[in-house]
């Protein structure tokens, strides 16, 4: 494993350098902000809490330790409140010694290194009330040209729903926390909307649009609704022939989808409900996409609509947002490739 060790180095000199060799004993290797060469990324931030939203964002695990008895400046008590508040893909501990440091992180790579699952899985006793786009009639479910969209659900459970207050104040924070989650280039305009119960922010294509060259699969919108549940929709991969349920694609572009959703930092409750769901055209099929040529032919199915969906019948850990959604995403690609028509 590469492990990047980062803190502020004035008042952690000591347990900064103690790190590095002890890493490498255990037969890692260890990184620091020191091995690269010059960054500039003005984020008006500290390059720890840089190095905080890059882990985030790529669903990293993160060990935090914080050293007692220790007075903080104003922008690392804000800095500490934000961790602390995290809960996804994080361990919390304190040390006073050196020594202790080196023990708890010893520790924490050792259980790392077992691979133990972060994931609890749980059955539901009854179907959870999830707002399916696919069933809102008022919201065409294809993005033009026949091109149907991918969508993502998470729901937190045992959680009260967002007042109008705190919907407004999400509403106004989703396109900055869209782009800090890092799945959206910079230069693309993003379209916030708000509506009685939810708010949406739509993402234009980022790619030139062309009708028969292929396309890797793009985030399209991020809903987020007033009683928790946050909603994303993004095209498939496609190409001349169409939009393409790859088997191999599919569970990283939903890995890749949940891991965006954790970064969002929105929910925090201990256990979720993920579902998937495609309203699929005939010019949808199962196939291999290649990024670099299109297909001369495809098996399609003769029904010109159908729908594929995963069943909502257990909750997960809040894990399934990060370190755990490549395991997630697995069985819920797999479940919408065995119902499209042509798979059976």
């Amino acid at each position: 494993m590469r492990i990047f060790i980062s803190s502020v180095r004035r008042g952690l000199d000591e347990e900064r350098d103690s790190l590095p060799g002890l890493i490498s004993t255990l037969g890692h290797t260890p990184v620091r902000f020191e091995d690269f060469s010059a960054q500039t990324p003005e984020t008006g931030q500290s390059a720890t809490h840089d190095e905080w939203v890059a882990a985030q964002a790529a669903g990293i695990p993160r060990l935090v330790y914080r050293k007692l008895q220790v007075e903080f400046e104003p922008a690392q008590v804000d800095f500490t409140r934000i961790v602390q508040a995290y809960a996804t893909g994080v361990f919390r501990d304190s040390f006073e010694t050196t020594p202790e440091l080196q023990t708890k992180v010893v520790q924490k790579i050792k259980e790392l290194e077992a691979g133990t699952s972060p994931l609890s899985f749980a059955r539901l006793a009854a179907p959870p009330e999830l707002r399916w786009t696919i069933d809102d009639a008022s919201v065409n479910p294809l993005a033009g040209n026949d091109v149907p969209l991918l969508e993502l659900h998470v729901l937190p459970l045992n959680f009260v729903g967002h007042s109008d207050r705190e919907l407004e104040q999400l509403s106004t924070s989703l396109v900055d926390r869209i782009r800090t989650a890092g799945l959206v280039r910079g230069d693309i305009a993003l379209s916030p909307s708000r509506a009685r119960d939810h708010a949406a922010v739509s993402v234009p294509s980022g790619r030139p649009r062309s009708w028969d060259a292929p396309q890797p699969g793009e985030l399209a919108e991020v809903r987020l609704y007033k009683r928790g549940q946050i909603s994303t929709r993004a095209t498939l991969p496609k190409d001349g022939l169409g939009s393409i349920l790859d088997d191999e694609a599919l569970p990283q572009q939903i890995t890749d989808l949940l891991k965006f959703i954790g970064a969002l930092n929105i929910v925090q409750q201990d256990r979720i409900v993920v579902a998937a769901g495609v309203p699929c055209s005939a010019r949808t099929s199962v196939d291999r996409f290649d990024p670099h040529q299109s297909r001369r032919s495809a098996r399609l199915s003769h029904l010109s609509r159908f729908t594929l969906r995963t069943e909502a019948d257990e909750s997960v850990t809040l894990a399934a947002l990060s370190t755990g959604a490549k395991e997630v995403a697995g069985p819920l690609s797999r479940a919408l490739v065995r119902q499209h028509p042509t798979a059976r």
